[in-house]
């Protein structure tokens, strides 16, 4: 079973890996925002992952693993820079 984790900061906003494992709607109203984007690159044949600014973070041929990748990134306390694709993502 895989864990999540909701980290606020002292304003009061939360970060979290969106799941319905957590039942986000005991907290109030919410604002909800994506972190990232998961988009293929059709000339390089190659899934991306960028954040809200449009930066690559994070590339693998296989979509499913940069959504493994996305769910262990937002899990951690790991800050949000550029992984390589040699990244080793474990399989569930």
């Amino acid at each position: 079973m895989t864990l999540f984790t909701v980290t606020f900061a002292s304003n009061g906003i939360g970060n979290c890996l969106y799941t319905e494992q957590i039942d986000l709607s005991t907290l109030g109203t919410l604002e909800i925002s994506r972190a990232t984007t998961i988009e293929f690159n059709q000339p390089q044949q190659i899934c991306e992952v960028r954040n809200h600014e449009g930066q690559l973070i994070y590339q693998h041929a296989s979509r499913n693993t940069c959504l493994l990748w996305e769910q262990m990134h937002f899990n951690s306390d790991q800050p949000l820079g550029m992984v390589t694709t040699e990244t080793t993502i474990p399989m569930p």
